[in-house]
């Protein structure tokens, strides 16, 4: 009961390499790419998958895009989030909340983990000056 109203909210940022493909297809609809909620659905993309992008190689990309039937600028609005994402991580931006499977006697220790954790979770992203 508690996972199915956790359902309701948004996913939380800085849990998007945690995400099940129903938390990026909500993700999806709050970027307005709710369009591609299903067929990323059909293709198994959760957090873990998002994460891995930003080590595709461009044929990785192509065929992505072509699975998934996106459009080029959709594509990149899609990164453009994902970057606004784990810059926000890395700066500290992002709220830390103790997942719904964590026992809420564990907050305390899940969230300082969490934090410490925080920049070792983005270390794939490069930071323009």
């Amino acid at each position: 009961m508690i996972r199915e109203m956790s359902k309701e909210l948004p996913p939380e940022p800085l849990d998007f390499f945690i995400w099940t493909v129903e938390d990026v297809g909500l993700w999806l609809e709050e970027i307005n790419l709710g369009s591609y909620r299903q067929v990323f659905k059909e293709n198994g993309v959760n957090g873990e998958y998002l994460e891995g992008m930003s080590m595709f190689t461009t044929e990785q990309i192509l065929r992505f895009i072509r699975r998934c039937h996106m459009k080029w600028g959709d594509f990149i609005t899609l990164c453009k989030e994902l970057r606004r994402i784990k810059v926000a991580c890395l700066k500290g931006e992002q709220k830390v909340r103790r997942p719904w499977w964590a026992p809420s006697c564990l907050s305390v220790v899940f969230v300082k983990v969490a934090k410490r954790n925080r920049q070792s979770r983005v270390v794939s992203l490069n930071l323009e000056p």
